[in-house]
């Protein structure tokens, strides 16, 4: 392998993305070498091309994107046991780099000084090669997909969303957004036994997405809607009942507030998207109808279980990625992702492999 094999996807500044070739890491005595073979763009390696930066993780050297990475093990470190060349797995891109009370409690993804691929000043994975933690690539059964175990990084965020709102049989679900995150929520809420799941969006067709999906209702979020009108659309999609559970997939202030009126009281309404720093919301009600409202960073402990369903064929996260470009088109991929017309769009970093 020469160095010159190793092309990357290398964020410079805000609107300054380019493509290059890097030299070919080598593993660390905990660290696996893989060659990557697909990786998803996601919203915020979108937005840190945009803006350089998400809130106070800001650009302050050149930084390869990408976090939603499966790929080959071609090297093992010394001191790697349960990997060897030719595993292929999926790249669980956050990883502790010490053992402080938030890992030792099972929350690792708030441990202050996590190391998480493409976030600043941590490279991702948006490369032909590169290495990672060991223990933090997982094993794909041959009935998992490269492009299935690349989704299990937007499929974690939703597992930790449902998780943390208690989503169970029975439960009636409320998703606002109709994006990657979004449809997400909505298959693993299923999977978890919701009994009724209804959705919002401004984009009709992933509104039929999320029908085809399995949403019981479904409705477009029009102009000069209300946050109260929006809440009175869910109560008649549910017959007059309310969500037992809210999640909330946009970060925009008006889907803040629907979701505290659409929620039943004692509900539990989950945050999820990213929007500005803060952001108005009818606390009055949050507070005389017992609404909790709970937070969600990332993920943590949710990769087994999502390999699982995947291989259960419990959950299918195909329909889900709808562009595909070789590595090589990166800079049109991005400008597709950007446009926002399809779902998920998949770069294929080995030349040798294309297919989804």
């Amino acid at each position: 392998m020469a160095q010159h094999e190793n092309l990357s996807v290398v964020l410079y500044d805000k609107n300054d993305l380019r493509l290059e070739k890097r030299p070919i890491p080598e593993p660390g005595p905990n660290e696996v070498l893989l060659k990557l073979d697909s990786v998803g763009i996601c919203g915020s390696d979108v937005h840190f091309w945009q803006n350089g930066g998400i809130g106070d993780f800001v650009l302050k050297k050149p930084m390869v994107l990408g976090h939603e990475a499966a790929g080959t093990v071609i090297k093992v470190g010394s001191g790697v046991q349960h990997l060897k060349a030719g595993d292929r797995v999926a790249v669980e891109p956050g990883i502790p780099r010490e053992n402080d009370d938030y890992c030792r409690t099972g929350r690792y993804n708030l441990s202050p000084t996590i190391f998480f691929s493409a976030t600043p000043p941590d490279d991702g994975n948006l490369c032909r090669y590169n290495t990672h933690s060991a223990s933090y690539c997982y094993k794909l059964p041959e009935s998992v997909s490269f492009e299935e175990g690349a989704m299990i990084e937007p499929l974690s965020v939703a597992m930790h969303a449902c998780r943390r709102g208690g989503v169970t049989i029975g439960s009636k679900v409320f998703i606002l957004g109709a994006g990657p995150i979004g449809l997400v929520n909505l298959l693993v809420s299923k999977a978890m036994g919701a009994s009724q799941i209804v959705i919002c969006d401004l984009s009709l067709s992933r509104l039929e997405k999320a029908k085809q999906m399995g949403a019981s209702f479904t409705f477009a979020v029009e102009k000069n809607t209300s946050a109260k009108d929006m809440g009175q659309k869910v109560k008649q999609g549910l017959s007059g009942a309310m969500p037992d559970i809210s999640i909330e997939c946009t970060g925009v202030e008006l889907c803040l507030q629907a979701g505290v009126y659409a929620t039943k009281s004692g509900g539990v309404l989950v945050l999820v998207g990213m929007g500005k720093p803060s952001a108005n919301i009818p606390i009055l009600d949050v507070i005389i109808r017992e609404v909790d409202i709970r937070g969600v960073f990332r993920y943590c402990n949710t990769w087994p279980a999502a390999i699982d369903m995947l291989a259960s064929k419990r959950i299918d996260v195909k329909p889900l990625v709808t562009h595909r470009f070789p590595l090589e088109e990166a800079l049109e991929a991005f400008k597709k992702a950007k446009e926002g017309l399809g779902i998920k769009v998949m770069l294929k970093c080995d030349p040798n492999n294309q297919n989804p």
